[in-house]
């Protein structure tokens, strides 16, 4: 297939032998269908479904620029925050101060203060925008309390406002590959449409990868849509990741239903074992964050929400009733039965590894490509701590406006010829075979198999990472030793992916991928752990069990075939509170 301007801006699509035109389209309503794949148009394109696209996408329309917004799921009913309610870092502004040095003082000084302040009031003052569109925050006297929402609400407020300025959203079509430049900058991606069978690709000045982090497929409710897409495609075309120690985010569950982690209603619950025996849990009347883990690694544990006050009940039970399903379902009463507890791992999404972000609009190593969200890395905001719940609430509303603009500042400075750039497409591993070379088949952009007998196990592949981050013993308390034989593991695995890819449906081709995108993570991941000798946060070394200050530094990683660490120092003094600062950009070197 060849696509052609003409005079008149008219786009000109012939058939790659210079057989029969398919059509021709007015440009600015450049939607052009051949008769194997969908080829669209637009000056930004938005990649995700969650809180951090819909903000990306809507402030990117509001620069005046076309924007796409392709989603894995159906946006607004995908992802971690449509599944339930959330808080949102959202303090009035006299007590900015207060939850600013909190979270520095969270983040073990490898937050930046300057980041978290412009968090939160950006988060602040965008609020307010969410009520004008419709959504019902809760009264007080008279005022909104703007301190939570109910994500399906929330995320149908978004997706209605996303259609009244004019975005095009394509639901149930996952992105797999970026589009690169000549130049190196992107271009825009590939993906393919599951209701359709078949393959689009999207032409675009500027990219916003606001897909969400890694969980592992670990059933986490609204997390399978989580599964490492945008890092891969990101360091495929030339990006970094920063933090991916930090992946290894675990959340309470109950073992009878384990997907829904909302630990809120646990901090109400005596914690015992098989014989009944109470194994206290807390310190200083909260609990223990590293309780949990260590207790289910000697055996099972028990909860029973018997601290909860009536007050506590009506407020944990109206705001967390997600979590009061399973009890219903089962007809249990959790504030006197006992019921078994277990942790999921969330990895990522409510970690802090990402893609590493290099300016205030959110954009990375690669011209044109933005980062937002639960895809971005969060050490700003949180260091190597969780930033679950409101911080990465408000981390998805403020970097999806920051990387909506700046991509579409960004679309316009490459003027009316963005989309006729030369471009390549940058994925490789899950979609070719490295083997097979030659013109890549049009119906799913991808080289014809050589024999179906070469092709790798998607499904294999997956569990196969998952034997290797689920365990607590190997994933939660990390050593040199066992990361270095998950890494062995992994790098088999990782040498399977390189394979033959199944391409028969378009499933075929998502589940490749994505078996592909979990290996990946899970080698940067404990990569990365392996390189920082500390025990800091949520990154747990029992052969480096305490915290080192002189590794005040990011790790970047990256790397596909041989991967690499690298230490970006901290240069900023160590923050005091109040922790305000007015400087305008990271300082972060080299080595």
């Amino acid at each position: 297939m060849v696509l052609k301007m003409q005079s008149g801006g008219f786009l000109r699509v012939e058939a790659a032998d210079g057989g029969k035109e398919i059509c021709d389209c007015q440009k600015g309503e450049k939607e052009l269908l051949t008769e194997n794949e969908l080829q669209l148009f637009a000056d930004v394109l938005v990649i995700g479904g969650g809180p951090a696209a819909a903000w990306a996408a809507w402030a990117a329309a509001s620069q005046g620029v076309k924007v796409i917004i392709v989603d894995k799921g159906f946006l607004g009913t995908s992802g971690a925050a449509a599944a339930s309610g959330n808080g949102i870092m959202a303090p009035s502004p006299e007590n900015w101060d207060k939850v600013l040095s909190e979270r520095y003082r969270i983040g073990k000084t490898l937050a930046n203060s300057r980041w978290i302040e412009r968090v939160i009031e950006k988060t602040w003052l965008s609020l307010p925008l969410v009520e004008d569109w419709g959504y019902r925050f809760p009264k007080e006297n008279g005022e909104s309390v703007r301190q939570s929402y109910y994500g399906p609400e929330y995320m149908r407020v978004l997706r209605k406002n996303l259609l009244r300025v004019g975005v095009q959203i394509f639901d149930q079509s996952p992105a797999l590959e970026l589009l690169l430049a000549d130049d190196g900058s992107v271009a825009g991606a590939r993906g393919v449409q599951r209701q359709h069978h078949r393959s689009y690709t999207v032409r675009a000045g500027a990219v916003v990868l606001a897909n969400g982090g890694c969980a592992f497929l670990s059933k986490a409710l609204g997390c399978n849509t989580n599964t490492g897409d945008g890092l891969l495609m990101a360091v495929e075309a030339g990006g970094e990741l920063s933090s991916m120690e930090a992946s290894n985010h675990y959340a309470i569950s109950t073992a009878f239903n384990a997907t829904v982690t909302r630990g809120v209603p646990f901090g109400w619950a005596s914690y015992t074992d098989e014989a009944g025996n109470d194994l206290g849990g807390y310190i200083d009347g909260r609990r223990d964050p590293s309780f949990l883990p260590n207790a289910l690694l000697k055996g099972s544990v028990y909860a029973r929400l018997d601290k909860a006050t009536p007050e506590v009940k009506a407020v944990i039970e109206k705001s967390h009733f997600i979590s009061f399903l399973p009890y219903k379902k089962a007809d249990i009463d959790p504030y006197t039965e006992r019921v078994p507890v277990t942790l999921i791992l969330e990895g990522t999404v409510r970690g802090t590894g990402g893609i590493r972000l290099t300016d205030d609009s959110c954009g990375t190593k690669v011209p044109g490509l933005y980062a937002a969200g639960d895809a971005a890395s969060r050490e700003f905001l949180a260091g190597l701590a969780s930033g679950g719940g409101g911080p990465n609430a408000a981390w998805a509303i403020s970097t999806g406006q920051w990387a909506g603009v700046g991509a579409a500042t960004f679309a316009k400075s490459l003027g009316d010829r963005a989309n006729e750039r030369v471009a390549r497409p940058a994925g490789q591993v899950g979609l070719r075979s490295p083997t097979v070379g030659g013109t890549p088949s049009p119906k799913l952009g991808r080289s014809p198999s050589p024999s179906p007998s070469s092709e790798f196990d998607s499904e294999a592949i997956v569990r196969g990472v998952q034997d290797q981050m689920f365990p607590l013993e190997k994933n939660y308390l990390r050593s040199e030793q066992g990361l270095l034989d998950s890494l062995a593991k992994l790098e088999t695995l990782w040498q399977q992916v390189q394979g033959n890819p199944k391409q028969d449906t378009v499933r075929d081709v998502e589940f490749s991928r994505r078996a592909a995108a979990l290996t990946a993570v899970a080698r940067w991941a404990y990569f990365s752990a392996l390189h920082r000798t500390e025990t800091r946060s949520e990154h747990i070394r029992m052969d480096y069990p305490e915290t080192d200050p002189n590794q005040r530094y990011y790790q970047a990683t990256g790397g596909l075939e041989r991967l690499w660490v690298r230490r970006d120092w901290i240069k900023d003094a160590i923050a005091t509170p109040p922790a305000l600062t007015t400087q305008t950009t990271p300082s972060v070197s080299k080595l």
